[in-house]
């Protein structure tokens, strides 16, 4: 099991830890809670560690022509000092993984892709690689520290750190006399940013950041806080709504594919799907009673025949009500009621759009 440059932090507030991707990360805080730190973030700023997250370079002449050929979206889309969100698949359409990938330049972009993954990642643009293309892991040579939720710019700025940034975009700021990458990113669907400092530097950075939040009743959060958030937003979770076996096009991501490039990997096969109609579609849906969804349970219809699958489920901290995301026969729209069952009971429910919660990325 690995462990986060930060762990001792964690286990001086006696995190409940877990492992997440092979790594040993906090799940939650006992003098706060999921619930506190979920609505912490909703409702003032959260400080998570993710440095479980993998990390990546691509560099040398032809990087941005070989990275677009590799992944799905279109990096011609955003210009140096911007970041996109993309996947990487296989020939089949499956995906490998989703990520974030960040241009310094034509020649010079550095990736983040999830935990567990990373490894995968590099191997495929390896075995996709040619001369004159440097790829390299540094998983363990950066740590992750997102700082997210209304009042996150605020607490920053109390740092003397420059947040004037566009969503999606990144600098290269100084927070506690390290250098960092500061990125207007995040995974929660509140404004906010994702930091990256070396992982030496990892540890005077979150004491930073932590006396930083204070100010403003914010909370040291987990990655159960993590896991509500992004359910509530309809973000997707590799393993869940994105796997080998479940392409772009099923989990509702056309939005994160570059259609109009020549070529890219598994693009026959999501044209395909495309053009046709899958077997499958990703849906938000709610229950209408009580009940708390969780991954695999089977969703039916009137008749109770089953027509889907719960791919990630919870209770929604901010709604108060059970919400899921489900994949289900495309025949069925938003508005329509199904059936959740939850250990053995039919649980009402309703397809609704996504988010379930409004998002305040922006």
């Amino acid at each position: 099991m690995k462990l986060s440059p930060l762990h001792q932090q964690h286990l001086d507030r006696s995190a409940k830890m877990a492992d997440f991707g092979g790594w040993l990360m906090p799940i939650d805080y006992p003098a706060t809670g999921t619930i506190a730190e979920h609505t912490a973030v909703r409702e003032r700023v959260g400080l998570f560690d993710v440095s479980h997250l993998g990390k990546a370079s691509v560099r040398g002449r032809g990087a941005l022509d070989f990275l677009n050929r590799a992944f799905t979206n279109d990096l011609n889309r955003i210009s140096d000092g911007e970041a996109q969100y993309t996947m990487i698949c296989n020939v089949t359409g499956g995906v490998i993984d989703d990520l974030i990938v960040y241009r310094n330049s034509d020649e010079d972009f550095f990736l983040v892709p999830n935990a567990s993954n990373t490894s995968d990642v590099v191997s495929a643009l390896l075995q996709m690689s040619h001369e004159g293309i440097e790829i390299e892991n540094l998983h363990e040579k950066f740590g992750v520290i997102a700082i997210q939720g209304p009042q996150s710019r605020a607490a920053l700025e109390s740092l003397g750190v420059f947040t004037s940034l566009d969503y999606m975009s990144f600098a290269h700021v100084v927070i506690a006399g390290a250098s960092v990458i500061l990125c207007r990113t995040g995974y929660t669907g509140e404004a906010g940013f994702e930091i990256l400092p070396s992982w030496s530097d990892a540890d005077k950075v979150w004491t930073a950041l932590v006396a930083a939040i204070a100010p403003f009743d914010g909370a040291v959060c987990g990655l159960g806080a993590r896991d509500t958030l992004r359910t509530e937003m309809g973000y997707p979770l590799h393993g869940h709504e994105l796997s080998l076996d479940i392409t772009p096009v099923e989990a509702s991501a056309n939005w994160a594919v570059g259609w109009n490039k020549e070529d890219f990997t598994g693009a026959g096969v999501l044209r395909e799907q495309r053009a046709g109609s899958p077997k499958r579609k990703l849906q938000g849906i709610k229950f209408l009673s009580r009940g708390i969804p969780r991954a695999h349970m089977i969703v039916k219809n009137s008749e109770g025949v089953a027509v889907g699958e719960v791919t990630s489920g919870t209770f929604s901290p901010t709604l108060k009500i059970g919400v899921a995301l489900a994949l289900i026969s495309p025949e069925y729209k938003v508005g329509d009621q199904l059936r959740v069952d939850v250990r053995g009971t039919d649980s009402p429910i309703e397809i609704v759009k996504l988010p379930f919660v409004p998002s305040h990325v922006r």
